[in-house]
């Protein structure tokens, strides 16, 4: 054995390798005592004495380094468990019959003439989990608050409705009505929770996998938020996500868990059901999910308790002196256990016990049927309760649970434990029989012989259902129910955006710019100010938006402990407990969970917010698309800002910042109202619409999407005639042609617009052309009302037939129409079926690059005067212009020239 002057001086995981030894004397004797433990005692012995001394440290609060992981036991001794209150024998009931409607449930919608099928298998893993929750911990709303916030495993929804329907929530026609939304409407149940589907009922999407986790801690950190901002009294609030081992593979569930740490959310708890299966095979076959997730956990930050094993383990491990059965438990592969999940008593006496003469004495007073039952913690009330118990009385930090569970478990042989579980949709008549016997149900044969399987109810009157009832009660209400509470806001008069129709004078300022300035006087407003909640990503000041600082600040809830490098500036960076602004860091899927609980608050906890989510606009609707849908499904409102827009502002940035595509994507989301201003006084009228539907009278579930640009421009007053139904049904004439024999019409969006006003003037001077021009403010919501428009057509024939508004306000104006945006053609293209006469668009396809603006515009033939080349090529089509000026004008621009551009305009962050 080395000595410890032997040993390598230079110790790393966490220890001290610079810290100076005052008494080396006595570190000699502490490590030679570790030696003679060894030496005596044996590795076994010695581990579980420094384990005791570390947890001691711990006691008399001296600072040792955090363990990644523990042994593969129950964190919460059996001496530790708190007393439990409820009736297990009565809860054993419940849930029986919840796990029996939940699997006849998808076991009946997989019914010949239908076969929509369903999951069973991973609600029969948590069944319990919930239960546990159910009975005694998730708070209701009935209070009048927001009460508890729960995330249900999406997989898991058919256990959330059989438990509703034993309490008369539901109705046996809606069990049946389970993924038949629209033929057995009203009566339709959604396959997941999905809050826009049944919108009284769930309220937090979560089935695409990894948004749940996600949201889960950014609602705990939203409530912290609105409760420090003295909006909602939110402190009883505990958010609750329940979560699948194999889920904890996406990076959206893991990703954010420093942030938790960091702002010590101790009002949030994931429940990991750790059934150590995936979709199609084991989650960690030759390692362990639960070590694995500890060490993550732990490494976070984070609280970890581990529920591994039920009570029928307690006797086995307090006889475990020598540590050998914690040490098999320890070394044993999640593929094993899953094995014998699905083997016989004696198989695993044989295979786990077998092999070591302590471990076969310590069951050879135990049957081969009790060695079977050895059971999981995620099924024992009593565990599960204990584990809750302690996560909600823990303070500083977030917790997670890690609970062992089978997957199908008490579904039989055919299904616990079996790598096809999860597609699993059906049962036989003898799996439906041995299902009944295990879960001790009054069933008879006949009634499973013949036709599809019963729903089982014990009565309404029965001591388990008025138990059911009791407990909800005194929790204050049902879960999961979604609540509106709020009510319309108070919203800014004219004055509020009067600054933003004056125009910007002889100022250049981008539309991003613009933004910010009507987002500015409406914070100021004394009835909304408060409400409105900016979220960025490490770009305020990108934005512009570094001006609120000084005043609405940056939220922090540990405030500022440190003097800022730029506190001399007017403009310094400042934090606050109570700070308006949410800097949420490098990070678009945190900021669109900040977007997203925000958003929702109104419905969440009665009181609505403004959210305002200004991102480079490339990383919006690309990266975090997902979550944009996630928050359509969950009817959040708010505005997302898509800065810095285009494929050709960003100038220097190149292919990854270049974003011509976002509308696009945009429009695929019927949620999101999306416009692509050009001037300041369109932004203001889109801004007072947006809070219009989104928080005044009869309120609408959408979210606004804005794109908005960099690129500084002269922004005009608002005329006195302003169309401001055009502004906001997507299509307004900004600037009549003034001269030329032939005329048409150029439709542009955004910070094509000044192109477009650009080769008007060049058209009537050099080419004799009249040419009009509008700024198409949205082409999604003109898309969207003629897409409505001829659906109505089509299923109405008899009436006369609507017109799309394109149409009715393009159907006079003479001469082809030329579309042109700093978007890809497919955006412009979306109307192309309803303008009338000749319709050409010009974008720009293909990837970004980094380089003037002016190089950039002439390389996709999208500046002024590649439209005058539009308009003259789609003249002489018509006849209207001889052909040969096409070639003329080519020559005369250097149209095939990118280096005879002009830079253009240069500068303009925000």
């Amino acid at each position: 054995m080395a000595s410890g002057s032997d040993r390598n001086p230079i110790i790393i995981g966490g220890l001290p390798s610079q810290v100076p030894d005052f008494d080396p004397e006595e570190t000699q004797e502490w490590l030679d005592s570790l030696d003679a433990a060894v030496d005596e005692r044996g590795r076994e012995r010695a581990r579980y004495l420094m384990l005791r001394l570390i947890e001691r440290a711990r006691e008399k609060r001296v600072a040792v380094p955090e363990m990644r992981s523990t042994d593969y036991v129950n964190t919460i001794a059996t001496k530790d468990e708190p007393f439990f209150p409820g009736n297990e024998e009565i809860e054993r009931k419940v849930l029986n019959a919840t796990r029996w409607n939940a699997a006849v449930m998808v076991s009946r919608a997989q019914r010949p003439g239908i076969g929509v099928g369903g999951h069973i298998a991973t609600f029969a893993s948590s069944a319990s989990l919930y239960d546990v929750g159910f009975n005694h911990f998730f708070r209701g709303k009935d209070q009048g608050d927001g009460g508890d916030q729960i995330f249900f495993q999406g997989h898991a929804s058919p256990g959330v409705y059989a438990r509703a329907y034993l309490l008369d929530r539901l109705t046996e026609n809606q069990l049946d009505a389970f993924r038949q939304e629209k033929s057995k409407a009203p009566d339709g149940l959604s396959s997941y929770p999905h809050p826009r589907l049944m919108p009284d009922f769930w309220e937090f999407p979560t089935v695409s996998m990894g948004l749940g986790p996600l949201g889960a801690i950014y609602q705990a950190r939203m409530n912290r938020y609105m409760e420090a901002r003295g909006i909602a009294d939110t402190s009883k609030s505990h958010v609750w996500a329940y979560l699948g081992d194999g889920e904890m593979d996406e990076p959206e569930s893991l990703g954010q868990l420093s942030i938790a740490a960091r702002e010590g959310l101790d009002n949030l708890t994931f429940v990991v059901n750790c059934n150590l299966q995936r979709l199609d095979g084991p989650v960690r076959g030759n390692g362990k999910i639960m070590q694995e997730l500890e060490s993550q956990f732990r490494g976070a930050g984070w609280n970890v308790i581990k529920l591994v094993w039920d009570r029928s383990w307690d006797p086995l491990l307090a006889q475990d002196r020598d540590g050998i059965l914690v040490n098999k438990l320890n070394t044993t592969p999640d593929g094993q256990f899953q094995t014998y999940a699905t083997e016989t008593g004696s198989y695993i006496r044989e295979h786990f016990f077998g092999d070591d003469h302590r471990l076969r004495a310590m069951v050879e007073g135990m049957t081969d049927d009790q060695i079977l039952h050895l059971g999981r913690g995620g099924h024992d009330h009593k565990k599960i309760y204990a584990a809750y118990a302690a996560a909600k009385a823990h303070k500083g930090q977030p917790t997670v649970i890690l609970a062992q569970t089978v997957k199908g478990w008490t579904l039989g042989p055919n299904f616990e434990g079996r790598n096809a579980t999860h597609q699993m949709k059906k049962l036989t008549v003898e799996d439906l029989k041995g299902f009944r016997d295990r879960l001790h149900l009054p069933i008879p044969d006949k009634d499973l012989e013949d036709g599809a399987p019963p729903y089982y109810h014990p009565g309404r009157d029965s001591e388990e259902i008025q138990y059911m009832h009791d407990r909800r009660k005194g929790l204050g209400g049902y879960v999961p129910t979604r609540v509106v509470r709020a009510k319309p806001l108070q919203l800014p008069d004219d004055k509020a955006y009067a600054g933003a129709k004056k125009g910007s004078g002889q100022q250049k300022i981008a539309t991003t710019m613009a933004f910010v300035r009507v987002l500015k006087d409406l914070m100021r407003d004394k009835e909304i100010g408060k409400r409105f909640v900016p979220i960025a990503p490490d770009e305020y000041r990108t934005f512009g938006m570094d001006a609120f600082f000084p005043s609405a600040k940056i939220y922090n809830p540990l405030g500022q402990q440190y003097e800022s490098v730029d506190r001399e500036l007017l403009l310094a960076y400042k934090e606050s407990p109570t700070g308006q602004m949410l800097h949420d860091g490098i990070t678009e899927a945190g900021c669109t969970a900040s977007l997203i609980a925000a958003g929702s608050a109104y419905a969440t906890h009665g009181e609505p917010l403004i959210p305002v989510y200004v991102f480079y606009s490339m990383f919006g609707f690309q990266r975090t698309g997902d979550q944009f849908w996630q928050m359509a499904d969950q009817l959040s409102r708010g505005f997302v800002l898509g800065a810095t827009a285009g494929r050709t502002t960003l100038t220097g940035e190149g292919l990854q910042h270049a974003d011509g595509h976002s509308q696009l994507l945009a429009s695929t989301n019927p949620a999101c109202v999306s416009y692509d201003p050009a001037y300041g006084y369109e932004i203001a009228h889109i801004v007072k619409d947006g809070l219009r539907r989104m928080y005044g009278e009869n309120s609408e579930d959408v979210f606004y999407y804005l794109t908005v640009y960099n690129e500084p421009i002269l922004h005009p007053a608002e005329p006195a005639d302003a169309d401001v139904e055009g502004i906001l049904k997507g299509l307004h004439r900004v600037k009549p042609g003034e001269k030329g024999e032939h005329t048409a019409q150029i439709l542009a969006s955004g910070v094509a617009v000044p192109w477009a006003v650009e080769a008007q003037q060049i058209l009537a001077d050099e080419w004799n052309v009249k040419a009009d021009v509008w700024s198409a403010t949205s082409w999604n919501e003109l898309r969207r009302d003629a897409v409505e428009i001829e659906e109505h057509n089509l299923l109405h024939p008899e009436e006369e037939q609507r017109v799309p508004y394109v149409t009715r306000k393009l159907q006079g104006a003479e001469g082809p129409k030329i579309a042109v945006s700093d978007w890809m053609r497919s955006v412009p293209d979306q109307i192309a079926r309803w303008v009338p006469g000749t319709y050409q668009s010009l974008g720009a396809d293909g990837f970004g690059f980094a380089d003037t603006r002016g190089a950039a515009r002439r390389f996709f033939h999208i500046d002024a005067q590649s439209i005058v080349l539009g308009v003259l090529t789609e003249l002489a089509k018509e006849g209207k212009v001889d052909r040969s000026l096409l070639k003329q004008a080519i020559d005369r621009y250097q149209l095939l020239d990118v280096t005879a551009a002009d830079a253009g305009e240069a500068g303009g962050d925000a």
